[in-house]
């Protein structure tokens, strides 16, 4: 029986793929979580065998998470589930740590085998998933966009700053003071060559790095 953790933030979502996921035998959904925190917090106390992660959740979002179970609990694999398949989050999430990455659009096909081949130790990607890195592999590091040359922590400021949230939201998510948040945002504009919030909205919808 191969024991997962689900984390998305919408409860019928969730309901769904616990659904796909249990229709399966080998598998049980053994906990779920609607937010980054409490997925962190369950992988810890829970120790599934697998936990499937939504990339965009309130407070600490998926890359987060992955980043902070590889380093905790490196021995439950993730798969990243979401609504992007723009190369920017799939790099990002294997750089995170993550063994696969599957969307949402594919879920009902792709997730139960991406929970067996991930949880038998080995990396799940969709076909586009797939392509996205091989572009990244052509094209090679000298011709980097602007967006790959965002930290992790930028890039997700970036994506906060671009839905909304204000300065001590963000600092309040991610556990760090305003006057990070803000040095954060400085250094966002300046690699952009963005002038003003209204500027990082319309990049990051035009870039795909939001979801509304």
């Amino acid at each position: 029986m191969i024991r997962v953790l689900l984390a998305d933030d919408h409860s019928i979502v969730r309901e769904g793929l616990r659904k796909v996921l249990e229709d399966d035998s080998e598998i049980r959904v053994i906990a779920e979580a609607p937010d980054g925190e409490t997925a962190f917090d369950k992988a810890l106390s829970e120790s599934p065998d697998v936990a499937v992660i939504d990339i965009s959740m309130p407070g600490m979002d998926g890359l987060e998470v992955t980043s902070r179970m590889s380093a905790y609990c490196p021995q439950i694999p993730i798969l990243i589930l979401t609504m992007h398949e723009e190369e920017q989050y799939v790099i990002r999430a294997i750089e995170a740590g993550a063994m696969g990455y599957v969307t949402k659009q594919s879920a009902p096909e792709q997730l139960v085998a991406a929970v067996k081949k991930i949880h038998g130790g080995g990396r799940y990607l969709t076909e586009k998933a797939s392509e996205a890195l091989a572009l990244r592999v052509i094209r090679g590091s000298k011709n980097k966009d602007l967006t790959e040359s965002l930290s992790m922590r930028e890039l997700q400021v970036l994506r906060k700053l671009a839905t909304g949230s204000t300065n001590r939201e963000i600092a309040t998510a991610y556990n760090i003071s305003v006057k990070t948040v803000d040095t954060y945002r400085s250094r966002i504009l300046k690699k952009l060559s963005l002038r003003n919030n209204a500027d990082l909205s319309r990049y990051a919808i035009r870039n795909k790095l939001v979801e509304f």
